[in-house]
């Protein structure tokens, strides 16, 4: 009896796929071969792009900011000033207070700061003032702009991140859809046939 191709043969199995290319798989659809590449751009995007981004992002914020910072230690000054009335209460929130300071022309002014209660009439502060002599908030430091700056670059990695992982998960639930669909029409196809062998 020929055992030629028999399953019972002695010998190393026949090869199959012999003529099909390189690395091909003929089990691998167009969607597989999407998701591949779709797959491999979402890494790049995510291990190049996203500390490209978040770095760009956190030192254009931080830029912006110490120019705010230049402009406005060039604009305010500190001076000491006198209160003209005792602050009363003897909680830790600080409340607005006539205060009075003269400027180095000077031109006597008048102003409300922030003080702590209790302090008594006379006493003096320190207040920030304008180029035109008016109370103001201190100016923004070196160190507001880097916490901003590192803020920024965060968020920055934290929404491409986010992104990608959206884009992925999106992509999977469409391409999953369609392969169902694809399997359902071909099942419609097979299954009378599949079928009819066990009604003979």
């Amino acid at each position: 009896m020929d055992t030629q191709g028999s399953p019972y043969a002695s010998g190393p199995p026949s090869r199959r796929g012999d003529d099909a290319p390189k690395g091909a798989n003929p089990l691998r659809r167009t969607s597989d071969r999407f998701e591949y590449w779709f797959r491999r751009v979402l890494m790049v995007v995510l291990f190049v792009g996203l500390p490209t981004a978040s770095l760009s992002a956190g030192l254009a914020s931080y830029q912006a900011s110490m120019g705010t910072v230049r402009a406005q230690a060039a604009e305010r000054h500190q001076v000491t000033a006198r209160l003209a009335s005792a602050v009363k209460g003897d909680d830790w929130a600080k409340r607005p207070a006539q205060v009075r300071w003269t400027d180095a022309d000077g031109t006597a002014r008048t102003g409300a700061a922030l003080v702590k209660p209790g302090t008594p009439k006379g006493a003096t502060v320190r207040v920030w003032v304008d180029q035109n002599g008016t109370v103001t908030t201190a100016p923004t430091t070196t160190l507001n702009a880097t916490a901003g700056g590192m803020l920024i670059g965060g968020m920055t990695a934290f929404g491409l991140a986010a992104g990608t992982c959206t884009a992925w998960a999106g992509m999977s639930r469409v391409l999953d859809r369609r392969r169902y669909a694809q399997w359902d029409a071909e099942w419609d196809l097979v299954e009378p046939r599949w079928s009819a062998r066990f009604r003979r």
